[in-house]
């Protein structure tokens, strides 16, 4: 008998002695690599009067391919073109390369070095232009989202985890909301100095929260493969849904508490120090209010057949104790108030658990956690805003947060997948997820400030482009995805190769677009 088996969960497989299956005879567990060719001998022998002994073999008849070159190849290939990207500013830059391009030209004029300044302080780039930081970061966990969304060349790590744990897909989201945060505080800032009032910003803020739910539920919400949409069966949460309503949460605070003048509060007082979280005080409480929300529903609330405060996947897994608890709460809150029939009915946890309950990563429960992952972005805005004419304060306020909310993280996770109090969860978007990811977000901030504001090193390209026009890149590659040039058959799915490339030809064609739009200056905003 041959049989094909996952070479991306780990297997355990277990031999029974007759039809009895707690008499195991032997068991073990293994993951398996692609393309390879295992044989499975059980045999059973005599071992004396009346005793019988089995005994299993696992013998490899073809050695597994090594999966990785063509991933090897792309990021040696990257490597090349950013060095030679660098190389080429750098040779531009000189001061005999531009006097040679002025011979050429045939401009008769006086040649003038380069100006040696210094760069500018931070307290322009708030008040000149936006912060390059913000828009590669948003255009780097874009870019990576598209990729992961078209596949990721077939490997596990470019997929959701199937419940607990992290893999590189499970990122570029809560990134994509820490940036969001960030890019309300400085936003809302700029209008409030500009004098808009609040009625004003409530207008904005409620305009854009309503077009990006109507682009989530009527425009991404289902394929032409599915037919005409119907209503019986529509699915309500959503990417952009999510995205929307956490911005509303989190623009309306800012509208609310926002302080116009925080020049004001620069120093003098004894709790400048910590500043950055004083002057807010009434977005933390509010802040503590929803988290203490999410803890008490998360872990106290009864649900029919569960344990109180589950946080598992269901199905098989706990040793199939509890098929029908997908989610806990999370999941028992989304089926009461929408449906089942408008929840995602395919997660992640459902190929290795075997889940039959629907359950949505975008779902209401999730969605707090969402306005706390945004919060913290906020609150690196709150610090560029306070701190703008003291890079390095930033900087160490960034490594502060990030330090801090990684030691919370480590207490919640217990520096494990799935022992701890709360495990680090995308699905359920758990509070340990976002402490890491934020903790993750600080760091990345932090280094893309220094390099782009701080020290000019480096413009952003090419995740500036798509991170200046992210709501046109998000929905293009949403709706075009399954069409030429993004996808076509492949002739040899199987492998890794084509995969890769067709998924890297997809998201490359969206930064060269974002890159035309960005040349003919065309920013789409909502």
């Amino acid at each position: 008998m041959s049989v094909a088996v996952s070479t991306r969960f780990p297997l355990a497989m277990d031999v029974f002695m007759g039809r009895n299956v707690t008499n195991v005879v032997c068991r073990w567990q293994q993951l398996y690599g692609e393309q390879g060719q295992y044989l499975v001998s059980v045999k059973r022998e005599m071992a004396g009067k009346n005793k019988t002994e089995v005994s299993c073999t696992l013998m490899v008849q073809k050695d597994p391919e090594n999966s990785y070159i063509p991933l090897w190849i792309a990021l040696a290939l990257f490597v090349a073109l950013t060095l030679l990207y660098f190389l080429g500013f750098y040779v531009s830059k000189l001061h005999c390369t531009q006097k040679c391009c002025h011979w050429l030209r045939g401009k008769l004029v006086s040649y003038e070095p380069k100006s040696t300044e210094p760069p500018r302080p931070v307290a322009e780039f708030t008040k000149s232009r936006r912060l390059l930081s913000l828009d590669t970061f948003r255009g780097f966990s874009l870019t990576l989202m598209i990729f992961v969304n078209y596949g990721g060349g077939g490997y596990w790590f470019f997929e959701h985890a199937a419940w607990n744990g992290l893999t590189v897909a499970d990122l570029v989201m809560a990134w994509f909301v820490f940036i969001m945060g960030t890019s309300v505080g400085l936003a809302f800032h700029a209008i409030m100095k500009r004098g808009a009032t609040r009625i004003q910003l409530l207008r904005k803020l409620t305009w854009r929260t309503l077009i990006l739910f109507v682009i989530g539920v009527c425009f991404l919400n289902y394929g032409p493969v599915d037919g005409p949409l119907s209503w019986s069966w529509a699915r309500i949460p959503g990417v952009l849904q999510r995205l929307g309503f956490t911005y509303f949460v989190l623009a309306l605070m800012q509208a609310c508490f926002g302080i116009k003048d925080i020049d004001n509060y620069q120093f003098g007082n004894w709790w400048a120090a910590i500043r950055d979280v004083i002057l807010y005080w009434p977005e933390w409480i509010i802040m503590a209010a929803l988290e203490t929300l999410w803890l008490c529903l998360t872990l106290l609330l009864p649900v029919p057949g569960c344990p109180r405060g589950y946080l598992g996947p269901g199905g098989i897994g706990d040793d199939g104790k509890y098929p029908n608890c997908t989610g806990g709460a999370a999941g028992y809150i989304d089926k009461w108030l929408l449906g089942e029939n408008h929840i995602y009915r395919s997660p992640t946890c459902k190929e290795l658990y075997k889940t039959t309950q629907p359950f949505d990563p975008e779902g209401i429960l999730g969605t707090i956690n969402s306005i706390l992952m945004a919060f913290f972005g906020l609150q690196a805005g709150k610090i560029i805003l306070l701190y703008r004419r003291r890079p390095q304060s930033i900087l160490k306020r960034f490594l502060f947060w990030a330090i801090l909310l990684g030691i919370i993280s480590a207490i919640l996770s217990k520096c494990t997948q799935n022992e701890g109090f709360i495990p680090i969860n995308k699905n359920l978007w758990s509070l340990s997820y976002v402490t890491t990811l934020s903790s993750f977000s600080f760091v990345l901030l932090g280094i893309m400030f220094y390099v782009l504001d701080v020290k000019n090193w480096w413009g952003g390209q090419p995740f500036i482009f798509p991170g200046m026009n992210s709501i046109f890149v998000y929905v293009g590659h949403s709706l075009l995805g399954s069409f030429f040039p993004f996808s076509w058959e492949l002739k040899f799915p199987a492998s890794h190769a084509e995969p890769l490339f067709q998924n890297l030809l997809g998201t490359s064609i969206w930064v060269f677009l974002a890159y035309l739009l960005y040349k003919k200056k065309f920013f789409l905003k909502i």
